[in-house]
């Protein structure tokens, strides 16, 4: 990676997704596929994200105090921002995204491809 001087980095370049937290995908590749979730928080550095019930991973953990119990955590883990695409609720269908300039304010919003949907309201 090189940075804005053309000089190496270590740190990866920031990706802009199609994507923002709250917004409902569904899963289009992998053994998650065709699962319909909310995405619950996006990490842009790594272009990845977590969708709600995908991707659910257990994580066994040892006591940490003396006459504890030891506990089985269950917890949703990232997917490549790739790997998932805009849903429609109405229509039940998965569509791209368009940006429209919005008439009445000049505000830039997103829109389905397929259905017209507006996301941003």
């Amino acid at each position: 990676m090189y940075g804005k001087k053309g000089k190496p980095t270590s740190e990866p370049q920031r990706h802009r997704m199609h994507v923002k937290a709250g917004d409902t995908v569904q899963i289009i590749t992998g053994k998650e596929k065709g699962k319909v979730g909310e995405i619950l928080k996006t990490y842009p550095k790594v272009s990845k994200v977590t969708v709600k019930g995908v991707n659910v991973r257990t994580k066994h953990v040892k006591p940490q105090q003396e006459g504890e119990s030891g506990k089985i955590l269950t917890f949703e883990a990232p997917i490549h921002s790739s790997n998932v695409m805009h849903y429609s609720e109405e229509k039940k269908v998965a569509s791209r995204v368009c940006y429209i300039i919005s008439k009445e304010d000049g505000r830039k919003q997103r829109q389905l491809k397929k259905t017209g949907e507006i996301l941003d309201n």
